[in-house]
């Protein structure tokens, strides 16, 4: 176990995100050292650690000292197809990935736009933190874009935070990318979950909005029209560019937000050029208005 060490910590923009310097990421921290990236999280949502060069199982090390690790969602066996990849072995990791190998992808979500969304959104207890490490990258696009929820909760006009409280909507995973779900049928094995439209982030106390243009779909008790009106509304809010950091990746990036108070997404990127990230999760809990 390595001492505490000084973390440099770099704001990358006015919304979110920070690159910190003099963390090595193969290495046992301390916990003091964890304190420090710790309270680096909290005030900047997405921290970057360039340069880095780890294992699965250091990546999986540095991401439980931040609370117990999830496990990769399984997709319905109908849509199974297009979202399990054969080289998945570790219930931990998720491998973003356009790779094929026999024609076989070997993780998921690989190709393409990604629309703005919330890890797990459509569960009970949605990711808390998500920590992606970039292994090959194309030569252009797949940057991944954050959004600052609680600038995009303060922007919400008066009126409507009124309207909404105590609202839930539902959030719903057809496991697409750029696409929302069919509400028109049965649901019931579409997972899916309502959540506050609003939510008290559980270790800030401050209040974020917890609305995504991929998965948020309905306001429970709304009519159907008038709810895709304010849904509307609420996306705009959540995607304006004075709230976002956009990350455009290097070889080594390591990065980790956390999911209670951004939303992310994908840019598209050259379809013929491979790109592979490696993701893990630390496990949410219930949230609550």
């Amino acid at each position: 176990m390595h001492d505490v060490i000084d973390i440099e910590v770099t704001p990358l923009s006015s919304a979110c995100g920070a690159a910190i310097k003099g963390v090595d990421l193969t290495k046992e921290l301390s916990e003091p050292t964890v304190r420090a990236i710790k309270q680096a999280w909290g005030k900047h949502l997405v921290l970057v650690f360039r340069g880095q060069s780890i294992t699965q199982e250091q990546q999986l090390r540095f991401a439980s000292y931040f609370g117990e690790l999830g496990n990769r969602r399984k997709a319905p066996e109908q849509l199974r197809g297009r979202a399990e990849g054969i080289r998945q072995d570790n219930e931990k990791v998720l491998l973003v990935s356009n790779i094929k190998v026999d024609g076989q992808p070997i993780g998921a979500f690989g190709e393409g736009e990604f629309w703005f969304h919330i890890d797990s959104g459509y569960t009970p207890r949605p990711y808390k933190y998500t920590f992606l490490y970039a292994l090959e990258l194309p030569s252009t696009g797949g940057n991944t874009m954050f959004s600052n929820m609680y600038m995009a909760y303060d922007a919400v006009p008066p009126s409507l935070k009124e309207k909404l409280k105590g609202k839930k909507a539902l959030h719903i995973h057809e496991y697409k990318r750029a696409e929302k779900a069919d509400l028109s049928g049965d649901i019931s094995n579409i997972p899916h979950h309502y959540h506050p439209v609003f939510i008290t982030h559980p270790d800030t106390g401050c209040k974020t909005l917890f609305v995504d243009r991929l998965m948020t779909s309905r306001i429970e008790g709304v009519d159907a029209r008038e709810s895709d009106a304010i849904l509307e509304q609420l996306y705009a809010i959540g995607e304006r560019r004075e709230f976002i950091y956009e990350h455009v990746w290097q070889l080594g990036d390591f990065l980790m937000w956390d999911n209670r108070c951004t939303i992310h997404a994908r840019t598209d990127f050259p379809k013929d050029e491979p790109r592979l990230l490696r993701r893990c999760t630390v496990e949410g809990e219930p949230l609550h208005e």
